[in-house]
């Protein structure tokens, strides 16, 4: 596996939804790599986790470069305007 750069956080009073329904996060790892499914040769892609309650307990995104890039921009719009309430 060739792993371009890695982040990862600890989230706090964070939930995701998967197979099994809604369920708390601890982690999040993100990391530019090749993809699994996502046409592009390379991707950025977020790992959102539980590992206490096995694999069924993640969220996988694979963004291009593009979809990443509008995706910050979106969410820092957000969070500035969120801290403005």
């Amino acid at each position: 596996m060739c792993t371009y750069s890695t982040e990862k956080l600890d989230l706090t009073r964070s939930s995701g939804k998967g197979p099994d329904g809604w369920f708390p996060l601890q982690t999040a790892t993100v990391y530019y790599d090749h993809p699994v499914h996502a046409p592009d040769p390379h991707t950025v892609n977020i790992d959102f986790l539980n590992p206490e309650r096995g694999a069924g307990a993640r969220v996988a995104v694979e963004l291009s470069l593009d979809a990443a890039r509008e995706l910050l921009a979106a969410l820092q719009v957000t969070v500035e305007r969120a801290a403005e309430h």
